[in-house]
């Protein structure tokens, strides 16, 4: 998968994994990085779907829906890239915390329900449930971090709620952050996810 690695200067924190948005590149969410900590390892993805020429990490049937088999095998494909990247670029395969946007949020989500160990934690601005009616894996000891907007066309609000609580069904530790605004990526909730990473 094409990405960027940049190492950090502190081995002990975790490694922030970078998901963009439909459309978006591997550059995207770098200044993001920046605010959330700039001490950490960063590895930043592009997603091998393409949309009319915009970049996806998962193809859609329509806007909103997902097309899970699709969901499916790439999230496998995402969760075995972070086994390789780990090995290559030699930081701690446990110790990866996602940051994704819209698209990005739902396969960071997906990760959490298909696979126990592929994240210590994500901070998901934006997102959807990925999948319903499966059961999930035990989360216990993983955080996540939910920003949604109260307006948001693509992402209703009832989304974040469910998706909150499927999370914490699960045993993750879920905070949910909300902004009186529509589907856009704001400073305040950037600032909000950095706040909760200082947790890790």
């Amino acid at each position: 998968m094409k990405h960027i690695f940049q190492k950090g200067t502190n081995p002990n924190k975790p490694t922030l994994l970078l998901l963009h948005g439909t459309g978006g590149t591997e550059q995207d969410l770098l200044p993001l990085a920046e605010i959330i900590d700039k001490e950490a390892n960063i590895l930043s993805v592009r997603g091998n779907v393409l949309e009319n020429g915009m970049p996806r990490f998962f193809r859609r049937l329509a806007e909103g829906v997902f097309d899970e088999e699709d969901l499916v095998f790439r999230t496998k494909e995402l969760n075995e890239f972070l086994d390789e990247a780990a090995e290559k670029y030699e930081f701690d395969r446990d110790n990866l915390v996602a940051v994704g946007y819209s698209n990005g949020a739902n396969i960071a989500a997906s990760l959490m329900f298909h696979y126990k160990d592929a994240l210590r934690g994500a901070s998901l601005h934006h997102p959807m449930v990925p999948r319903r009616g499966i059961n999930l894996p035990d989360l216990s000891g993983k955080r996540a971090f939910i920003s949604a907007g109260t307006n948001d066309p693509i992402c209703p609000a009832q989304e974040s709620e469910d998706l909150k609580a499927l999370l914490e069904n699960a045993g993750a530790d879920v905070e949910i952050h909300w902004e009186n605004r529509g589907h856009q990526l704001t400073l305040s909730e950037v600032k909000a996810a950095a706040a909760w990473f200082e947790g890790f």
